[in-house]
């Protein structure tokens, strides 16, 4: 319990983390702002000095003397505006820094519950914008925005007929901001969601570039993508013209008022209501005032994306912050029990596995054999934890795979997927699984186990070879192997191999059943999917998956030669009552186990 509560506690030490002194740096900018805004009266203060004093005694020292203390405050005004940009900026690389990981181990696990590749992206992309915006020029508006009375009351003082006129135009672009953001907020959401796609069209395609160029179908993919490029402009377009518009009728607005200004002071000058000296200062002050607020319609855009980032980049982190870290638990040694699980596609939710039961023992191999399409490849996914099951449990040691940390459960389970691919890092750091700690014993333990050593050490570099994006410098066979050795790496209990043999020659083929004899001898499980029948050498059991359903379970001999063999008596294994809290109510599945129920590990069939 006390490594549960420890795990627990650093999760919501990395929350406090984040926020740790950000109020203490909000109120630092607001009050550095203000100074900021208080020297920003320099120049009305001069102007009245040089119109009103200086000029009207003539006297040149004192001209020199206010202008020497004017450029003192000036350089005191720009000294605290670097202050606040540069803690601006590294507010934004405090943020990156704290959620970047974050939001990248999001995006590694958003694709296992059906997101796109580029829906998980983005979620880098939401800190990247939000680092972005902190340092633009769009928070200092913000921080300068409460400081607009100052400049008010200035001119008010100067005059209430010219603090009048201030007053309301500032109330009119401040109204002119409110529309921005209400027309801005529907369009700016669907934007996202046009780029998004977009971006999926994009990361497909290159992807599959391959099959593109083949096949000569490149043309049709990029028309494809043509539209949905369309559609992403459409809307942003669209935002976009709505922003600059609004943006340059404050623009003009401010001059128009800036005028007005100019010419009602001007008025009180002429009737003696006012100095000449006020007639700058008041254009001045007015000007500084609305500057803040134009300044913020002319960034709206940012803001909005920058705000919808945020949200979605709080929302990740309070959800990973809630989740409740796994006590340690023993490393497991002695079963793998599948019990009755039902596994759907994480995103059609449509069903693929249906109570599927088996149990295997330290030292056993089991081959799953059947039609393409079956559902082989669905239970390796959840036999590994990728997918997980709407109904059952699988277990290991009688714990299930939830139960077990996402790096302890690693260092458990082998897994080589049917399609392999490798990082974009050498040889040794994919056999290693990127851990910088690992042993090169242990490295070449593995590639010896895989049958790949060999060929590693042929290469120039050995195994500090880089291989390339998804491997590419490697023939099918060689990925293929190294996938093996960084199965085998670390000599996890449980190894799940999905068509290992599928690019292997006859020697490779013989380095599998090697492998699979070892992981067996050292006291392993190895579950092994396959078409072709060289791969199940090595087993002792075989099971056959189609139509989502298990309809055989037996020895070998059983199940691929069952004229020849004894009739034997299929497993049973004993179902804990479980309730689906993920499976969508319109998938027909059931949604709980009668309990202590049986259900045999083959078909009601024979």
């Amino acid at each position: 319990m006390r490594a549960k509560d420890a795990k627990t506690r650093g999760r919501h030490a990395q929350k406090a983390q984040l926020v740790r002194g950000m109020r203490g740096l909000t109120v630092f900018l607001f009050l550095i702002s203000g100074l900021i805004n208080v020297l920003a009266l320099t120049g009305s203060f001069y102007m009245l000095q040089i119109y009103d004093r200086a000029l009207a005694s003539g006297s040149i020292p004192t001209l020199a003397a206010i202008s020497v203390l004017a450029i003192g405050l000036y350089f005191f005004q720009g000294m605290f505006d670097i202050i606040r940009s540069q803690v601006l900026v590294r507010i934004g690389a405090r943020v990156d820094r704290q959620l970047a990981p974050l939001a990248h181990e999001v995006a590694i696990d958003m694709p296992r519950f059906g997101y796109s590749t580029a829906e998980a992206l983005e979620r880098g992309r939401d800190v990247d914008t939000v680092r972005g915006f902190l340092g633009s020029q769009g928070p200092a508006a913000m921080f300068d925005l409460p400081w607009v009375p100052l400049f008010l009351v200035f001119v008010y003082l100067l005059h209430p007929a010219l603090g009048a006129l201030t007053i309301a135009g500032a109330f009119v672009l401040t109204c002119i901001a409110i529309t921005t953001e209400m027309m801005t907020r529907a369009h700016a959401s669907a934007a996202h969601q046009a780029t998004i796609q977009r971006n999926a069209i994009a990361d497909s395609n290159t992807r599959n570039s391959e099959i593109l160029k083949a096949m000569g179908f490149a043309g049709a993919a990029v028309k494809r993508f043509h539209r949905a490029n369309d559609e992403h402009l459409t809307l942003q377009t669209r935002t976009s013209d709505i922003s600059g518009t609004f943006g340059a009728v404050s623009r003009v607005l401010r001059m128009m008022l800036q005028s007005a200004v100019l010419g009602l002071a001007a008025y009180l000058t002429i009737i003696g209501e006012l100095s000449a000296g006020a007639i700058i200062a008041a254009s001045i002050a007015s000007a500084r005032a609305m500057a803040p607020i134009d300044a913020a319609i002319a960034n709206w855009k940012q803001f909005v994306a920058a705000r919808m980032s945020w949200g979605r980049v709080r929302e990740t982190v309070s959800k990973l912050m809630a989740l409740e870290a796994p006590m340690a638990l023993p490393a497991p040694k002695q079963s793998l029990k599948v019990e009755g699980i039902t596994v759907a596609s994480p995103g059609a939710g449509r069903v693929l596995l249906s109570d599927v039961s088996f149990q295997l023992q330290a030292g056993q191999a089991l081959g799953i054999v059947g039609p393409s399409g079956g559902g082989k490849s669905t239970l390796a996914r959840a036999l590994t934890g990728i997918w997980p099951v709407l109904r059952g449990s699988v277990r290991l040691d009688d714990a299930e795979l939830q139960q077990y940390a996402d790096a302890a459960l690693g260092k458990s389970i082998g897994y080589m997927p049917q399609d392999v691919s490798l990082l974009d890092a050498t040889i040794a750091e994919n056999i290693a699984r990127l851990d910088d700690t690992a042993r090169p014993e242990d490295i070449v333990a593995a590639a010896t186990d895989a049958a790949v050593h060999e060929m590693i050490v042929r290469m120039p570099d050995g195994y500090h070879a880089a291989i390339g994006p998804q491997g590419v410098s490697l023939s099918g066979g060689e990925r293929q192997r190294i996938g093996l050795a960084r199965a085998l790496y670390g000599k996890p209990f449980v190894v799940v191999l999905d068509e290992p043999n599928s690019n292997l020659d006859a020697e490779g083929e013989g380095a599998l059943t090697a492998a699979i004899q070892s992981v067996k001898k050292r006291g392993g499980i190895v579950i092994v999917i396959a078409h072709r029948p060289s791969a199940l050498a090595a087993v002792d059991l075989v099971a056959v998956v189609q139509n989502g359903r298990m309809t055989a379970f037996g020895t070998k001999e059983e199940v691929l030669n069952p004229k020849a063999a004894k009739p034997v008596t299929p497993p049973v294994v004993p179902v804990a009552p479980v309730v689906s809290k993920t499976a969508p109510a319109d998938l027909g599945v059931p949604v709980g186990v009668k309990a202590g129920a049986k259900v045999r590990a083959v078909g009601a069939g024979k």
